[in-house]
């Protein structure tokens, strides 16, 4: 499962793996793919560095990459430009969202969180200044990719990753938006249709992975959204793309950390339709399994979400307690329409050994009604 861009990084299969594990992006390089470890929970700098430490130590020198967030609209900047606090951004938030959480927590009978132990759920890696002191730490390590989940960085991220010769790639819904990524020179796209988890666009991944990749031709792209087996990967590659990103697959891996013996039911369980496209998470449309969590939000009764950062602020300590004392009405996670496919743990390698197994029907399917079509 070889491409140009496969064989520029070193790797083994064009199989790219954006996760919050760092157990599971190692072990996806390890087995011949891309792991690109998620950052943006990571709000304290000792933290990333201990955790890039860990991977140094457990990919056997093979590449690896980072992911973060820096919004392209935000509403940390101040009217005079000054860069907000975290508590500056947090005085933002009406009352009426905060009376409206307390109201849904206590409907659902949901427990504070033991004394002394801090909410561990904390957005604040949606701001900007936080993905800045992230980077501080990652340029100190050999990273070979800088995604970035919302646009474009800005361009002095840009430069900054290139003197470090790190590749640059941006998630784009529409081909539009991918024309504004290769413009600010970015090196690859990742076209994220709609069926993917967390933040999408409106498209789905069938009709805009060719698109993306006539609009940045001759630049890289790779195909994510709905995305889980081999034959799916060769269809993705059929459409141009140098490769697939692949996300929600691995939360479901015995090297997946989600702390929560209930939420990984809840996905094992989980049907294709079991997703919905939600601001409650973080105030911009992400795809998630649909909860009474989600559904309170999407009421229009209620206040609707706030816009990011404040929605994913607003909402930190709740999700804590929901996920804490796993209160499985509310018990959610983002993640794609593939979860369909999810419906036992393995172990990474073996998700890599299936995901190749079924590239090799796929193509030799191909290849055989292309043989039957010329005789």
């Amino acid at each position: 499962m070889k491409t140009e861009l496969s064989r520029t990084l070193g790797i083994e299969h064009a199989i790219f793996g954006f996760t919050p594990f760092p157990a599971v992006a190692a072990a996806l390089t390890r087995a011949g793919g891309f792991g690109v470890l998620g950052a943006v929970r990571y709000t304290a700098p000792d933290d990333l560095a201990r955790d890039l430490d860990w991977m140094q130590e457990h990919t056997d020198g093979l590449p690896y990459g980072l992911d973060v967030v820096m919004p392209a609209k935000k509403v940390e900047a101040a009217p005079g430009g000054q860069t907000l606090t975290e508590a500056d951004v947090e005085a933002m938030i009406p009352e009426e969202h905060r009376a409206f959480v307390r109201a849904t927590l206590a409907k659902h009978g949901v427990p504070e969180l033991p004394e002394g132990e801090a909410s561990g759920w904390r957005i604040t890696g949606w701001m900007e200044q936080v993905a800045r002191g992230q980077l501080d730490v990652a340029f100190d390590y050999p990273i070979k990719l800088l995604a970035n989940a919302l646009g474009s960085p800005p361009p002095d991220i840009v430069a900054r990753a290139h003197d470090h010769g790190v590749l640059v790639a941006a998630l784009a819904g529409s081909a539009r938006h991918a024309r504004h990524h290769a413009e600010a020179g970015i090196d690859i796209v990742v076209a994220q249709g709609y069926e993917a988890g967390g933040h999408t666009g409106e498209i789905a991944s069938m009709v805009l992975t060719p698109e993306v990749v006539d609009a940045v031709s001759p630049l890289p792209v790779l195909a994510a959204g709905g995305i889980g087996s081999g034959e799916q990967i060769a269809a993705g590659l059929a459409l141009g793309a140098q490769g697939v990103w692949l996300g929600s697959i691995w939360l479901t891996t015995t090297e997946a950390e989600l702390h929560s013996r209930a939420l990984t039911a809840k996905l094992l369980a989980a049907g294709s339709g079991d997703t919905v496209r939600s601001r409650a998470l973080t105030g911009k449309p992400a795809r998630q399994l649909r909860t009474e969590w989600t559904d309170a939000w999407d009421d229009p009764a209620g206040p609707g979400p706030l816009p990011m950062p404040l929605q994913g602020l607003l909402v930190a300590e709740a999700v804590s307690r929901i996920q804490r004392h796993e209160v499985e009405p509310l018990l959610g996670t983002p993640v794609g329409q593939i979860v369909g496919r999810m419906n036992s743990e393995r172990s990474v390698q073996q998700v890599v050994d299936e995901l190749t197994r079924g590239f090799e029907k796929a193509v030799d399917r191909i290849n055989r009604i292309a043989g039957r079509s010329e005789s």
